[in-house]
Formats: structure tokens, C-alpha cells, sequence
């Protein structure tokens, strides 16, 4: 499983890019405003700290404009991935701009359905939102087992499920038993998944015996 961030600060960015876990980062127009910064130069700036992908969401709703905003996004930097939403012009701009060689990130994805029109529509990634389903009372990561069941049917789906929406640890787990492609998480969920009691408890036992002896490895 590839594990992008999902956040625009770029410290955060650096921090956890230098841990050699981060695969790519994802990014919307609410984070990025977050920042305070010029939207251009913050994305610029992340694709060159990170080597994977990097979506940059457009935020016209009208397929003409979509592409024009993508086209203008994807000169940025060769590692851009172009969001779009997963509408009826948002998946003619995906296959419009995959059809020029760009990357896109088909994102605001609520269902199975929906996920095969992505994957039709020659869509790099596809994001299922977890969290925001769970939020209404609808089971998220039941439909990430979906989306993956269906995509494997279909070799000629070149299509990665990147679960987004992620809220904790579980999230991440229970993606990767479904074989999910991606999982973008908050720096704070990355973070997590560092995290055990017994890993604390067993590192300061080792610690306390090694200083008795005396000894010292430098």
C-alpha cells in the first residue's frame, strides 16, 4: 500500500517525506487556502519535495474550464495529479486529460457505481471519502471491499483505489486487507500508525538493561 498525505503545510510535508514512507500527497482548495499562501507556488513547492504524485484539485464545475484549469495545473510540475470531482464533466475532463497524458485523481467518491464510471473514464486514482460516510451512518470501508472486488474483475482497469476521508489507524488496516492501491491520511494518522504501548514499554526495558552494563555501541 502507497501512503500519500493529505495536507498543504508544506513542514509537515518535509517531515514526514524525510521518514521515507510518503508516497505522494493530496491536496483541495481548503487546505491549501489553510496555508495563507499563493495556491501556485505552494504546489509548486510540494512536488518538488515529493516524487510521487501530487493532486491539485480544479475548482471549475463545467468541463470546458476543468481542463483548461487542468492543463494549466499539470504544467506546474511532471508529477502532478489533476482532481476533479466525480460528475458527469468532471469524468469528461478525466478522460479528456488522461487522454493527454495527465494524471487525474477522480475525487468526492460515494459509490460503487461511481467508481466503474471513474475507472471507465481512464482515471489514474479514484477517492472513496470513508469518514464522510461513516459520518451519515453508511459504511465506508464496505465500500472500499466493493471497489476493490470490482476493479479486480476487469484487468483492463488501470485504476487505484485511494481511500481518502480516513479518520484513524482502522481506516489504514482494514484498506490495506482489502487491497487497497492508496491510502491518504492526515499527518496526525500517519503519525499514528508509529504508535504502540508495548513498543514504548519494550524499547525503555531494552534501554534500561543496556545502560546497566556500562557499555556504549559509538
Amino acid at each position: 500500500m502507497k501512503f500519500f498525505v493529505d495536507t498543504a503545510d508544506l513542514e509537515e510535508i518535509r517531515d514526514l517525506a524525510a521518514s521515507g514512507l510518503l508516497d505522494g500527497v493530496t491536496t483541495n482548495p481548503s487546505l491549501v487556502a489553510k496555508t495563507g499562501q499563493d495556491f501556485f507556488e505552494v504546489v509548486k513547492e510540494i512536488c518538488k519535495i515529493v516524487d510521487g504524485p501530487v493532486s491539485a484539485e480544479v475548482t471549475a464545475t463545467d468541463h470546458e474550464t476543468m481542463v483548461k484549469e487542468g492543463r494549466k495545473l499539470a504544467q506546474l510540475a511532471k508529477n502532478i495529479a489533476v482532481k476533479v470531482p466525480l460528475t458527469k464533466d468532471g469524468l469528461r475532463a478525466c478522460r479528456q486529460l488522461r487522454d493527454d497524458g495527465t494524471m487525474v485523481n477522480v475525487t468526492l467518491c460515494f459509490s460503487a457505481a461511481q467508481a466503474i464510471l471513474a475507472a471507465k473514464a481512464g482515471a489514474s486514482f479514484v477517492s472513496p471519502f470513508v469518514g464522510r460516510l461513516d459520518d451519515i451512518g453508511e459504511d465506508g470501508m464496505g465500500l472500499i471491499d466493493d471497489i476493490c472486488r470490482i476493479y479486480e474483475q476487469y484487468e483492463h482497469f488501470e485504476t487505484e483505489v485511494l481511500v481518502a476521508s480516513i479518520r484513524h489507524p482502522i481506516h489504514v488496516i482494514e484498506a490495506a486487507k482489502m487491497g487497497a492501491h492508496v491510502a491518504t491520511v492526515p499527518p496526525k494518522v500517519l503519525r499514528q500508525l508509529f504508535q504502540h504501548p508495548l513498543t514504548d514499554k519494550g524499547l525503555a526495558a531494552f534501554l534500561a538493561d543496556w545502560q546497566k552494563t556500562g557499555q556504549s555501541i559509538l
